[in-house]
């Protein structure tokens, strides 16, 4: 059976921050269909990874081959109280892209726009300010915009992280719908359960790659031990949790060096 072409392919990819390498000679390929989901520590380059993708930080190195276009969606949105926006504005935003400068947006995109928040069940809040919405209804609508982006690949940041559970069975729904058209994911997660259970495929990374491929094989307790460098607790039943202060929202005073030393062996 023929393989699927690539929608993306990267190769030896190294972007900067300022002046250090945050992400280092990083390799992949993402075909239709797929979810990779790329997980590692805070300050691992998830987000740098993505900023490079998308052309907002410089590659030093390396090369990415895109068919078709990125859409993305960030870890959250605008939640200021002036920002005078509803859910169908932002939704809407997606088209911006596609629209000549100083036009006014087609009745088709609009329609667009609202099929897009049916899609991720916000179809009553279309008219809702974003401030008013709840954090897991803004994230929904972060992906409706993604969505009138029609892009061939979605770039994910953290979707899923402090959403309900109403607004992650919405995303998880939406997303599998994406999938199933041809389209793929790349999901930047902290959620090790989710990345080994529903991940086609995974990337380990803490500056650089420390292992990709399916997720039983690139997310054992050796490889991520070593991804996290001991900020990995290894439960007795298996189960695998990374100590981040982004999945934790450790507050002051937390001690994050016991968390450090926290690391459980498991004959699992």
């Amino acid at each position: 059976m023929t393989a699927a072409p690539e929608l993306l392919r990267v190769e030896a990819l190294t972007v900067r921050r300022g002046a250090r390498d945050v992400v280092e000679d990083v390799s992949f390929s993402v075909r239709p269909g797929e979810l990779v989901a790329v997980v590692g520590p805070n300050g691992a380059g998830k987000s740098s990874l993505f900023g490079a993708l998308l052309g907002l930080l410089p590659r030093v190195a390396g090369r990415v081959d895109l068919q078709g276009s990125f859409a993305y969606v960030p870890q959250g949105g605008p939640a200021h109280r002036s920002f005078p926006v509803t859910a169908e504005d932002v939704a809407l935003m997606g088209a911006y892209a596609r629209t000549p400068l100083l036009r006014r947006l087609a009745r088709a995109d609009r329609a667009q726009a609202r099929e897009a928040l049916g899609r991720v069940g916000l179809a009553d809040l279309s008219a809702t300010p974003y401030t008013e919405l709840s954090g897991g209804q803004r994230q929904r609508a972060l992906l409706a915009r993604a969505l009138v982006q029609a892009g061939s690949v979605l770039l994910l940041d953290e979707p899923l992280s402090g959403v309900d559970a109403v607004s992650e069975r919405a995303i998880l729904a939406a997303l599998d719908a994406e999938r199933g058209a041809g389209r793929a994911v790349v999901m930047a997660t902290h959620d090790l359960a989710f990345a080994r259970s529903a991940a086609t495929s995974a990337l380990l990374l803490n500056r650089r790659l420390h292992a990709s491929g399916p997720p039983d094989r690139a997310l054992t307790a050796e490889t991520l031990a070593a991804a996290y460098g001991g900020r990995l607790i290894v439960l007795g039943d298996g189960s695998l949790h990374g100590l981040d202060e982004g999945s934790h929202g450790c507050g002051p005073g937390h001690d994050h060096a016991a968390d450090d030393r926290a690391v459980v062996a498991t004959g699992g």
